[in-house]
Protein backbone atom coordinates (compact mmCIF):
# COMPACT_ATOMS: atom_id res chain seq x y z
CA UNK A 1 0.00 0.00 0.00
CA UNK A 2 1.02 3.65 -0.37
CA UNK A 3 1.89 5.48 2.85
CA UNK A 4 3.66 8.61 4.09
CA UNK A 5 6.77 7.39 5.93
CA UNK A 6 9.56 9.06 7.88
CA UNK A 7 12.84 7.52 9.09
CA UNK A 8 14.08 10.49 11.11
CA UNK A 9 12.73 13.56 12.88
CA UNK A 10 12.72 16.87 11.06
CA UNK A 11 10.85 19.23 8.76
CA UNK A 12 8.21 18.07 6.25
CA UNK A 13 11.11 17.17 3.98
CA UNK A 14 11.56 13.94 5.98
CA UNK A 15 8.15 12.68 4.79
CA UNK A 16 8.20 10.33 1.81
CA UNK A 17 5.52 8.45 -0.13
CA UNK A 18 6.51 4.77 -0.15
CA UNK A 19 5.13 1.29 -0.61
CA UNK A 20 4.76 -0.55 2.70
CA UNK A 21 2.95 -3.67 3.88
CA UNK A 22 -0.74 -3.49 4.73
CA UNK A 23 -1.02 -3.72 8.54
CA UNK A 24 -2.56 -6.82 10.10
CA UNK A 25 -5.20 -5.99 12.75
CA UNK A 26 -4.71 -7.40 16.24
CA UNK A 27 -7.54 -9.07 18.14
CA UNK A 28 -8.92 -5.73 19.42
CA UNK A 29 -8.38 -3.80 16.19
CA UNK A 30 -10.15 -3.11 12.93
CA UNK A 31 -8.48 -2.66 9.55
CA UNK A 32 -9.76 0.44 7.78
CA UNK A 33 -9.42 1.44 4.14
CA UNK A 34 -8.60 5.11 4.64
CA UNK A 35 -10.49 7.62 2.51
CA UNK A 36 -9.32 10.77 4.32
CA UNK A 37 -6.96 11.69 7.15
CA UNK A 38 -6.92 14.75 9.40
CA UNK A 39 -3.83 16.90 9.94
CA UNK A 40 -3.24 18.47 13.34
CA UNK A 41 -0.40 19.85 15.51
CA UNK A 42 0.01 16.48 17.23
CA UNK A 43 1.14 14.97 13.93
CA UNK A 44 3.52 17.89 13.41
CA UNK A 45 5.10 17.26 16.83
CA UNK A 46 5.58 13.58 16.00
CA UNK A 47 7.17 14.55 12.68
CA UNK A 48 9.64 17.00 14.23
CA UNK A 49 10.22 15.12 17.48
CA UNK A 50 9.63 18.36 19.37
CA UNK A 51 9.47 19.03 22.21
CA UNK A 52 12.21 16.55 23.13
CA UNK A 53 10.13 15.16 26.01
CA UNK A 54 7.80 13.66 23.38
CA UNK A 55 10.60 11.33 22.24
CA UNK A 56 10.45 9.42 25.52
CA UNK A 57 7.35 7.73 24.13
CA UNK A 58 7.79 8.20 20.38
CA UNK A 59 11.44 7.11 20.03
CA UNK A 60 14.62 8.79 21.23
CA UNK A 61 16.66 8.95 18.01
CA UNK A 62 14.03 8.14 15.38
CA UNK A 63 10.25 7.61 15.38
CA UNK A 64 9.18 4.11 16.42
CA UNK A 65 6.08 4.43 14.26
CA UNK A 66 7.30 5.30 10.78
CA UNK A 67 3.94 5.95 9.09
CA UNK A 68 2.57 9.36 10.04
CA UNK A 69 -0.99 10.44 10.69
CA UNK A 70 -3.56 9.98 13.45
CA UNK A 71 -7.13 10.93 12.51
CA UNK A 72 -8.95 9.05 9.75
CA UNK A 73 -12.26 8.27 8.12
CA UNK A 74 -12.84 5.25 5.93
CA UNK A 75 -14.40 1.82 5.58
CA UNK A 76 -13.76 -1.29 7.67
CA UNK A 77 -12.28 -4.13 5.62
CA UNK A 78 -11.43 -6.63 8.40
CA UNK A 79 -11.92 -7.01 12.16
CA UNK A 80 -9.87 -8.66 14.90
CA UNK A 81 -11.01 -11.83 16.66
CA UNK A 82 -12.30 -9.97 19.74
CA UNK A 83 -14.08 -7.12 17.95
CA UNK A 84 -17.87 -7.28 18.11
CA UNK A 85 -19.01 -3.73 17.40
CA UNK A 86 -17.91 -3.44 13.78
CA UNK A 87 -17.97 -5.51 10.63
CA UNK A 88 -16.51 -5.17 7.13
CA UNK A 89 -18.28 -2.48 5.15
CA UNK A 90 -18.94 -0.16 8.11
CA UNK A 91 -18.04 3.48 7.49
CA UNK A 92 -16.06 4.71 10.50
CA UNK A 93 -13.97 7.60 11.81
CA UNK A 94 -11.52 7.82 14.66
CA UNK A 95 -7.87 7.91 15.65
CA UNK A 96 -5.08 5.44 15.02
CA UNK A 97 -1.37 5.81 14.45
CA UNK A 98 -0.42 5.65 10.78
CA UNK A 99 -3.45 7.12 9.02
CA UNK A 100 -1.49 8.84 6.22
CA UNK A 101 -1.82 5.58 4.30
CA UNK A 102 -4.23 3.54 2.24
CA UNK A 103 -4.94 1.26 5.23
CA UNK A 104 -4.65 1.68 8.98
CA UNK A 105 -5.16 -0.78 11.85
CA UNK A 106 -6.77 0.90 14.87
CA UNK A 107 -8.25 -0.03 18.22
CA UNK A 108 -11.98 -0.62 17.97
CA UNK A 109 -12.34 1.54 21.09
CA UNK A 110 -10.89 4.56 19.29
CA UNK A 111 -13.37 4.71 16.41
CA UNK A 112 -17.11 4.99 15.79
CA UNK A 113 -19.53 4.91 12.89
CA UNK A 114 -19.20 7.92 10.64
CA UNK A 115 -21.96 10.53 10.99
CA UNK A 116 -24.28 10.03 8.04
CA UNK A 117 -24.38 13.68 7.04
CA UNK A 118 -20.60 14.02 6.72
CA UNK A 119 -18.29 13.28 3.83
CA UNK A 120 -15.19 11.24 4.61
CA UNK A 121 -13.13 14.43 4.44
CA UNK A 122 -15.35 16.16 6.99
CA UNK A 123 -15.38 13.12 9.26
CA UNK A 124 -11.57 12.90 9.22
CA UNK A 125 -11.43 16.45 10.57
CA UNK A 126 -13.36 15.54 13.72
CA UNK A 127 -11.64 13.02 16.03
CA UNK A 128 -8.65 14.69 17.73
CA UNK A 129 -9.83 18.29 17.58
CA UNK A 130 -13.46 17.50 18.36
CA UNK A 131 -12.63 15.24 21.31
CA UNK A 132 -10.13 17.78 22.65
CA UNK A 133 -12.75 20.54 22.57
CA UNK A 134 -15.30 18.22 24.17
CA UNK A 135 -12.90 17.29 26.98
CA UNK A 136 -12.03 20.91 27.63
CA UNK A 137 -15.62 22.11 27.81
CA UNK A 138 -17.53 19.18 29.26
CA UNK A 139 -15.00 17.43 31.48
CA UNK A 140 -12.42 20.04 32.54
CA UNK A 141 -14.72 23.05 32.29
CA UNK A 142 -18.00 21.40 33.32
CA UNK A 143 -19.75 24.00 31.18
CA UNK A 144 -23.37 24.78 32.07
CA UNK A 145 -26.19 26.63 30.28
CA UNK A 146 -25.93 30.38 30.57
CA UNK A 147 -22.24 30.47 31.45
CA UNK A 148 -19.92 32.88 29.67
CA UNK A 149 -17.24 30.99 27.74
CA UNK A 150 -14.18 32.52 26.07
CA UNK A 151 -12.52 30.48 23.30
CA UNK A 152 -9.02 31.72 22.44
CA UNK A 153 -7.96 30.56 19.00
CA UNK A 154 -11.60 30.23 17.95
CA UNK A 155 -10.83 29.89 14.23
CA UNK A 156 -8.42 26.98 14.61
CA UNK A 157 -8.97 23.24 14.51
CA UNK A 158 -9.96 22.83 18.17
CA UNK A 159 -11.40 26.33 18.41
CA UNK A 160 -14.01 25.90 15.67
CA UNK A 161 -15.31 22.78 17.43
CA UNK A 162 -15.17 24.49 20.85
CA UNK A 163 -17.31 27.44 19.71
CA UNK A 164 -19.99 25.14 18.30
CA UNK A 165 -19.93 22.73 21.23
CA UNK A 166 -20.20 25.54 23.78
CA UNK A 167 -23.24 26.84 21.92
CA UNK A 168 -24.70 23.33 21.84
CA UNK A 169 -24.29 23.29 25.64
CA UNK A 170 -26.28 26.58 25.76
CA UNK A 171 -23.40 28.78 26.86
CA UNK A 172 -22.81 32.39 25.83
CA UNK A 173 -19.69 32.18 23.66
CA UNK A 174 -17.05 34.78 22.89
CA UNK A 175 -14.48 33.80 20.26
CA UNK A 176 -11.02 35.32 19.94
CA UNK A 177 -9.31 35.43 16.54
CA UNK A 178 -7.49 37.70 14.10
CA UNK A 179 -9.17 40.27 11.85
CA UNK A 180 -9.42 38.05 8.77
CA UNK A 181 -11.25 35.31 10.68
CA UNK A 182 -13.90 37.34 12.50
CA UNK A 183 -16.62 36.50 9.98
CA UNK A 184 -15.81 32.78 10.17
CA UNK A 185 -16.04 32.68 13.96
CA UNK A 186 -19.30 34.60 13.90
CA UNK A 187 -20.69 32.25 11.22
CA UNK A 188 -20.19 29.15 13.41
CA UNK A 189 -22.27 30.61 16.22
CA UNK A 190 -20.15 32.82 18.47
CA UNK A 191 -22.30 35.39 20.28
CA UNK A 192 -19.40 37.84 20.41
CA UNK A 193 -16.10 37.95 18.51
CA UNK A 194 -12.96 39.70 19.70
CA UNK A 195 -10.20 40.67 17.28
CA UNK A 196 -7.07 40.26 19.38
CA UNK A 197 -5.08 42.55 17.07
CA UNK A 198 -7.33 45.45 18.07
CA UNK A 199 -8.51 44.66 21.57
CA UNK A 200 -6.99 43.40 24.83
CA UNK A 201 -9.45 40.71 25.84
CA UNK A 202 -7.68 39.82 29.10
CA UNK A 203 -7.57 43.30 30.61
CA UNK A 204 -10.07 42.31 33.30
CA UNK A 205 -12.89 44.46 31.95
CA UNK A 206 -14.86 41.33 31.11
CA UNK A 207 -14.91 38.12 33.13
CA UNK A 208 -15.68 34.60 31.94
CA UNK A 209 -16.80 31.48 33.77
CA UNK A 210 -14.67 29.31 31.48
CA UNK A 211 -11.72 30.12 29.26
CA UNK A 212 -10.58 27.56 26.72
CA UNK A 213 -7.11 28.60 25.57
CA UNK A 214 -6.05 26.82 22.38
CA UNK A 215 -3.47 29.43 21.36
CA UNK A 216 -0.94 28.69 24.07
CA UNK A 217 1.09 31.88 24.34
CA UNK A 218 -0.42 34.12 27.03
CA UNK A 219 0.83 34.28 30.63
CA UNK A 220 -1.34 32.60 33.24
CA UNK A 221 -1.57 35.84 35.20
CA UNK A 222 -3.15 37.61 32.22
CA UNK A 223 -5.67 34.84 31.62
CA UNK A 224 -6.64 34.71 35.29
CA UNK A 225 -7.57 38.40 35.13
CA UNK A 226 -10.31 37.49 32.67
CA UNK A 227 -11.72 34.68 34.86
CA UNK A 228 -14.50 35.01 37.40
CA UNK A 229 -13.34 34.43 41.01
CA UNK A 230 -14.22 30.73 40.76
CA UNK A 231 -13.89 30.36 37.01
CA UNK A 232 -12.02 27.64 35.13
CA UNK A 233 -9.12 27.96 32.70
CA UNK A 234 -8.56 24.95 30.44
CA UNK A 235 -5.22 25.03 28.62
CA UNK A 236 -5.38 23.04 25.40
CA UNK A 237 -2.15 21.93 23.79
CA UNK A 238 1.31 23.29 24.34
CA UNK A 239 2.54 25.38 21.43
CA UNK A 240 5.56 27.63 21.75
CA UNK A 241 8.00 27.41 24.64
CA UNK A 242 11.39 25.71 24.70
CA UNK A 243 12.65 22.66 22.84
CA UNK A 244 12.49 20.36 25.87
CA UNK A 245 8.94 20.87 27.16
CA UNK A 246 7.45 23.13 24.50
CA UNK A 247 4.37 24.97 25.70
CA UNK A 248 3.44 22.17 28.11
CA UNK A 249 5.43 23.86 30.86
CA UNK A 250 2.71 26.53 31.08
CA UNK A 251 0.09 23.83 31.62
CA UNK A 252 2.25 22.14 34.24
CA UNK A 253 2.65 25.44 36.09
CA UNK A 254 -1.12 25.87 35.98
CA UNK A 255 -1.66 22.45 37.55
CA UNK A 256 0.85 23.24 40.31
CA UNK A 257 -0.75 26.63 41.02
CA UNK A 258 -4.39 25.56 40.94
CA UNK A 259 -4.59 24.00 44.46
CA UNK A 260 -3.60 27.38 45.89
CA UNK A 261 -6.42 29.25 44.14
CA UNK A 262 -10.18 29.50 44.15
CA UNK A 263 -10.00 29.52 40.37
CA UNK A 264 -9.55 26.17 38.62
CA UNK A 265 -6.59 25.83 36.26
CA UNK A 266 -6.71 22.68 34.16
CA UNK A 267 -4.71 21.01 31.39
CA UNK A 268 -7.05 18.35 30.01
CA UNK A 269 -5.50 15.39 28.22
CA UNK A 270 -7.62 14.12 25.35
CA UNK A 271 -7.82 10.48 24.31
CA UNK A 272 -10.13 9.53 21.47
CA UNK A 273 -12.77 7.09 22.67
CA UNK A 274 -15.78 5.58 20.96
CA UNK A 275 -18.30 7.10 23.38
CA UNK A 276 -16.93 10.63 22.87
CA UNK A 277 -16.95 10.17 19.09
CA UNK A 278 -20.57 9.04 19.40
CA UNK A 279 -21.46 12.20 21.34
CA UNK A 280 -19.85 14.30 18.63
CA UNK A 281 -21.58 12.23 15.94
CA UNK A 282 -25.00 12.84 17.50
CA UNK A 283 -24.38 16.60 17.67
CA UNK A 284 -23.19 16.56 14.06
CA UNK A 285 -26.19 14.57 12.83
CA UNK A 286 -28.56 17.04 14.53
CA UNK A 287 -26.81 19.94 12.81
CA UNK A 288 -25.40 21.52 15.98
CA UNK A 289 -21.77 20.94 14.97
CA UNK A 290 -20.21 21.03 11.51
CA UNK A 291 -16.48 20.53 10.83
CA UNK A 292 -14.72 23.52 9.27
CA UNK A 293 -12.19 22.55 6.61
CA UNK A 294 -9.64 25.05 5.34
CA UNK A 295 -8.20 22.97 2.50
CA UNK A 296 -7.46 19.41 1.38
CA UNK A 297 -4.37 17.77 -0.12
CA UNK A 298 -3.92 14.42 -1.89
CA UNK A 299 -1.81 11.81 -0.08
CA UNK A 300 1.35 12.44 -2.09
CA UNK A 301 1.21 16.11 -1.08
CA UNK A 302 1.20 15.37 2.66
CA UNK A 303 4.50 17.27 3.12
CA UNK A 304 2.81 20.37 1.66
CA UNK A 305 -0.12 19.88 4.04
CA UNK A 306 2.30 19.82 6.97
CA UNK A 307 4.05 22.94 5.69
CA UNK A 308 0.72 24.73 5.39
CA UNK A 309 -0.17 23.73 8.95
CA UNK A 310 3.23 24.91 10.18
CA UNK A 311 3.39 28.21 8.30
CA UNK A 312 -0.26 29.30 8.31
CA UNK A 313 -2.90 29.74 10.97
CA UNK A 314 -5.45 27.51 9.27
CA UNK A 315 -9.15 28.28 9.31
CA UNK A 316 -10.39 25.10 10.91
CA UNK A 317 -8.85 21.85 9.73
CA UNK A 318 -6.48 20.61 7.04
CA UNK A 319 -7.33 17.20 5.56
CA UNK A 320 -5.52 14.70 3.36
CA UNK A 321 -7.58 12.76 0.83
CA UNK A 322 -6.46 9.18 0.24
CA UNK A 323 -9.01 7.95 -2.28
CA UNK A 324 -11.93 5.56 -2.55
Amino acid sequence: MKAIVQDRYGSPDVLELRDVDVPVPRDNQVLVRVHAAGVDPGVWHLMTGLPYALRLGAGLRAPRTRVRGMDFAGQVTAVGAKVTGFQPGDEVFGTGSGSFAEYVAVRAGACARKPARLTFEQAAAVPSSGCTALKGLRDAGQVRPGQHVLVIGAAGGVGTFAVQLAKAFAAHVTGVCSTSKVDLVRSIGADDVVDYTREDFVDGARRYDLILDTAGNRPLSHLRRALTPRGTLAIIGGEGGGRWLGGTDRGLRALALSPLLKQNLRMPISLTRTRDLQVLGELIDTGKVTPVIDRTYPLHEAPDAMRYLQDTHARGKVVITVGR
